[in-house]
């Protein structure tokens, strides 16, 4: 049956019983509807069009009564005009080439005598206009902001701001109406206009120069609203116009960002603000947190900036979770701004380690990484290795990283160090990353006064828990390389020494060989240690003995690696003299500076900020220049820590006086696909980060050579010979973003190619989510270390690290392809960079 009018398919729909039948009612009177529209039946238009938009509602194709709703708005009367203006909205969208027949009926209706017409075409234009629409109706919407009515000057605002949003170019249309429209007296009037304002500033900057001179006048309004009693007509919980307050706040953000007289002048409206409005509620902390907010951003008084820091930890005592987020959240932005205000709050951010939420731990983690100083570091490592104790796994990893990051920063001496890291792989030695570890052997090794003690701890530990991997991996290291000091001075306790014997050192080192726990990187440690351990002369004979048996026995081992190590251990004791010089203890590595941990704000560990051409080692993000597959992490992996270790992956470091030459197999070559398809060959380029879950062990890793990683940073690194520096070489110099990349090189590595890039903007408008990716040919490898930061703000320098290791003599060539946001516009561009000098790589071009 045909239903005449909206309210009978109403009735019809409900009455279904099934869904099957309502679709088939559905599709019944859209074919009326249809059939009525052939028939050009002026009088059931309006009829047949509400039903068709709630049939749209219900989910079903309604697109064929487009056309139709242009003939409604072309009648002339008003509630036919106002279904097809409300049809055209559900029905068409910017994309549509419909639109453009729309375009000289909302021309006409905005200059109709009736001002619930215009009101249509206005409210029609600010939801669907296009961008050649908004160019046509520019001059409309222009006119209508001068109008004398304000329901017509408030909705004309906001089509003027979707004309900005769509067409920027155009915003020196309205700057002048919006400067008269922010004196207007009407709330709605006034909202829309502040609201166009802001988003004019936002997208252009040269226009706040053009509203600066507002700044007065904003400024008594929100005092105006402040000191305003009990207004009923925009009160919420009190507060007088919280949104008002809001939008008001925004803009006086916007304006008082690098202009000290402007905010000189809104300083004291500030205080007040922060001052009178009441926080019990939900909507006065909105206003606080706004205020917090442009504080915090303008050139405010330093007493100012403490008021907002203070009333963000305020809001870390409020009950509700969201409030508290958004407390750590923007302390954590603000935390290198103001280090020792945001200090003063530094229990009740302890506090929230032990939440029940678990994004309000995360970010209180982060808060706790970046306040960590000289002064505070006994106490933050001491609660931050209480919540290790607790944590969740996926915590696990980044805390590790930072907590030995923080002991070697900030370490009052090397015993607290060392005890620090020793408690670090009790808790969770499954998540120690494989550089903490080696920078963890690295200080043992240049501790010689410590070395008694921490062979003894590690020896008390492996005996009370084999189930940590990196502590058994530490252990078995520590316990091979100084078993002789172990076996004279004995097991140094809390009270007195106890005498160990070769028998109980090698039955402890032998049980982990044996357990459950154990893989194939630990079983190829313990092998080097127990060989160690036999070839000094305190061992004694029956033990000496009974580690040969044991190298016997895996000289047929199934596993390659250990088969391998077993076989040439043993012929090693038949060198007689030679096997003393090859087995006698490590040399202390040599020392290198200590890499830099971020957290996921890319902040570095510690209240004090490194330099801007400091090394940076993410804790848990994937590079974004290099995509990283399952199948890949665990190379691309090995290719950071031989880029962090100075060595290549082609390349085989020299072997020190006193190591097996056996322990160092060629590392297997990284392959990797192409970045995004930069290239139609495929170049090998490796991840500048290892993924976030903690990497396998690489079996190919020389057993002894962990000290390869970084260097306790209490005492300063060692000097090395000067690298010579070459000059700067622009490689991109386009849409207001400069970028330079500054090649470094080393006698000591021909073909290794260190490169630093550097990112500014040349206008005042920052670049925000900038993405660097870079490829290079297939004979080349590239490996890439994080951005300092996406966002760059004018006057700004950020930076990423790269490394391009290419043949000798080879020109260093790189495809770069860059993507950015600058003034609301959308960039992505390539370039083919070849401008650093020939014989960069060394050899002959």
């Amino acid at each position: 049956m045909v239903y005449h009018n909206l309210k009978a398919l109403i009735k019809g729909i409900r009455a279904c019983k099934t869904v099957a039948d309502e679709r088939a009612l559905i599709q019944q009177e859209s074919a009326a509807i249809r059939a009525s529209f052939r028939e050009e039946d002026s009088y059931a238009r309006h009829n047949n069009i509400a039903k068709l938009l709630y049939i749209h509602m219900l989910g079903s194709p309604a697109h064929f009564g487009q056309i139709e709703c242009l003939k409604l708005v072309a009648s002339p009367r008003f509630s036919d005009k106002r279904l097809g203006y409300l049809g055209i909205m559900l029905l068409l969208d910017e994309n549509q080439e419909v639109l453009t027949l729309v375009t000289n009926s909302l021309k006409n209706d905005m200059n109709h005598s009736n001002m619930y017409v215009v009101g249509l075409g206005l409210c029609t234009f600010a939801n669907i206009a296009s961008e050649e629409m908004s160019r046509d109706l520019a001059n409309e919407i222009e006119k209508l902001l001068g109008s004398s009515n304000t329901y017509i000057r408030k909705k004309a605002a906001l089509c003027a701001l979707r004309v900005i949003k769509k067409v920027p170019d155009l915003s020196d249309h309205f700057i002048s109406k919006a400067k008269n429209l922010l004196t207007d007296r009407n709330h709605g009037v006034l909202l829309a206009s502040i609201t166009l304002v802001t988003e004019m500033c936002q997208i252009d900057e040269t226009c706040l120069n053009e509203f600066r001179n507002a700044v007065p006048l904003l400024v008594r309004n929100l005092k105006a609203l402040v000191t305003t009693g009990y207004s009923p007509e925009h009160d919420v919980s009190g507060i007088t116009d919280p949104f008002l307050q809001v939008k008001v706040l925004r803009l006086l953000r916007l304006l008082g960002k690098g202009d000290n007289q402007a905010s000189e002048t809104m300083n004291d409206i500030l205080a007040q603000v922060a001052t009178n409005t009441d926080s019990s509620k939900n909507v006065g902390n909105s206003i606080l947190y706004e205020t917090v907010l442009t504080v915090l951003e303008i050139e405010a008084d330093t007493g100012l900036r403490v008021m907002a820091i203070n009333i963000l930890g305020k809001f870390l005592s409020n009950r509700d979770n969201n409030i508290r987020y958004v407390a750590l959240n923007t302390l954590n932005k603000v935390v290198g701004m103001d280090t020792n205000a945001v200090q003063r709050h530094r229990n009740i951010i302890l506090d929230c380690l032990r939440d029940g939420d678990i994004s309000i731990r995360r970010r209180a983690l982060e808060l706790s990484y970046a306040l960590i100083n000289e002064q505070n570091v006994r106490v933050l490592i001491r609660e931050l290795l209480a919540f290790l104790e607790v944590a969740d796994d996926e915590f696990k990893l980044g805390m590790t990283t930072q907590i030995s990051l923080a002991a070697e920063r900030f370490a009052p001496n090397k015993r607290w160090h060392i005890d620090t890291v020793l408690r670090v792989l009790k808790l969770a030695g499954n998540f120690v990353r494989e550089e903490i570890l080696s920078a963890f052997i690295r200080l043992v090794a240049h501790t010689p006064e410590l070395q008694a003690y921490t062979a003894s701890k590690l020896y008390t530990a492996l005996q009370a828990d084999i189930s940590q991997e990196s502590l058994t991996l530490a252990a078995v290291w520590v316990i091979g390389e100084y078993s002789e000091i172990l076996l004279e001075g004995g097991i140094i306790d809390e009270d007195q020494p106890k005498q160990a014997s070769d028998k109980e050192i090698l039955d402890l080192l032998l049980s982990t060989l044996d357990s459950p726990y154990a893989n194939s990187l630990s079983r190829q440690f313990v092998l080097a240690s127990i060989t160690k351990i036999a070839s000094r002369p305190t061992t004694s004979a029956p033990q000496q003995g009974r580690v040969t048996e044991i190298l016997t026995k895996y000289t047929t081992s199934p596993e390659l690696e250990l088969q391998q190590r077993a076989v040439e251990f043993e012929s090693l004791f038949t060198l007689g003299d030679l096997k003393a010089g090859v087995l006698e203890r490590m040399p202390p590595p040599e020392l290198k500076a200590t890499v830099m941990g971020v957290v996921s704000e890319n902040k570095p560990v510690g209240s004090t900020q490194g330099g801007k051409d400091a090394d940076l080692l993410g804790d848990e993000i994937p590079s974004a220049a290099t995509p990283v597959t399952n199948g890949q992490a665990a190379q691309n992996n090995q290719d950071l820590l031989y880029e962090i270790f100075g060595a290549s992956p082609s390349t085989s470091s020299p072997t020190p006086a006193g190591r097996t030459p056996s322990l160092s197999p060629q590392p297997q070559k990284s392959s990797v696909q192409d970045i995004l398809g930069l290239f139609d060959s495929t170049p090998s380029v490796s991840s500048g980060m290892p993924s976030s879950a903690p990497s396998p062990p690489i079996a190919t890793q020389p057993t002894f050579s962990m000290p390869q990683g970084q260097g306790p940073p209490p005492q300063p690194p060692q000097q090395q010979a000067a690298a010579p520096r070459l000059a700067s070489y622009t490689a991109y110099d386009k849409n207001e973003l400069k970028i330079t990349l500054t090649p470094q090189t080393s006698a000591a590595r021909p073909g290794a190619v260190k490169v630093l890039a550097r990112f500014q903007v040349s206008g005042s408008t920052p670049a925000s989510g900038l993405t660097f990716q870079a490829a290079v040919p297939k004979s080349q490898q590239l490996q890439m270390l994080p951005m300092s930061n996406p966002d760059v703000r004018p006057g700004a320098t950020e930076t990423q690290q790269m490394q391009v290791i290419a043949p000798p003599g080879s020109l260093v060539r790189l495809r770069l392809r860059i993507s950015f946001t600058i003034a609301g516009q959308s960039v992505q561009d390539q370039v083919d960079f070849s401008g650093f000098p020939p014989g960069l790589t060394g050899g002959s071009s």
